[in-house]
């Protein structure tokens, strides 16, 4: 597994969002910067956190010019619960076939508890318009990822 890092163009991509409908992200680069978050399982007590942090936050993530974009191999259905229940407020996407998160290099060797499996690994790509990596991050924690976003912008605008 080789994530995408910073300088390096993302691949094109549409899937269906919570709602079935589709989603293109060169659609979106072309009005909005976009945070791509992947995350292994709706409804588990991590992912939650973190959604739940992304969606109190996103009114500041838009007033920065950034859409969000959390990507899982959950269908959309399971999505579409997820964001009822945690009442979120931007797009949830499904790679049911793993290709986007495969493109950008987080599908991999998973251990948990002593099992290994195939899984998304827990990581984010802040994409510039320019359909290139802004920022790779992968140092934070599910609590505190909308944080690490934010300061990042904060220091990224000065």
């Amino acid at each position: 597994m080789t994530p995408l890092t910073e300088g390096q163009a993302v691949p094109a991509f549409v899937l269906k969002n919570q709602n079935g409908e589709e989603v293109s992200l060169a659609e979106t680069l072309k009005s909005h910067r976009v945070l791509v978050y992947f995350y292994p399982k709706a409804m588990t007590p991590g992912c939650t956190v973190q959604a739940c942090g992304l969606r109190d936050t996103y009114a500041e993530l838009a007033a920065r010019g950034v859409q969000v974009f959390g990507i899982s191999p959950d269908p959309y259905a399971k999505l579409k619960k997820f964001e009822e229940k945690y009442q979120l407020n931007f797009e949830l996407l499904s790679d049911e076939d793993h290709q986007v998160a495969e493109g950008f290099g987080v599908w991999g060797e998973k251990k948990f508890m002593g099992k290994v499996y195939d899984g998304i690994h827990r990581l984010s790509f802040l994409i510039g318009q320019d359909g290139m990596v802004e920022k790779f991050f992968d140092k934070f924690k599910t609590k505190d990822h909308h944080e690490v976003v934010l300061a990042y912008l904060d220091k990224a605008q000065k």
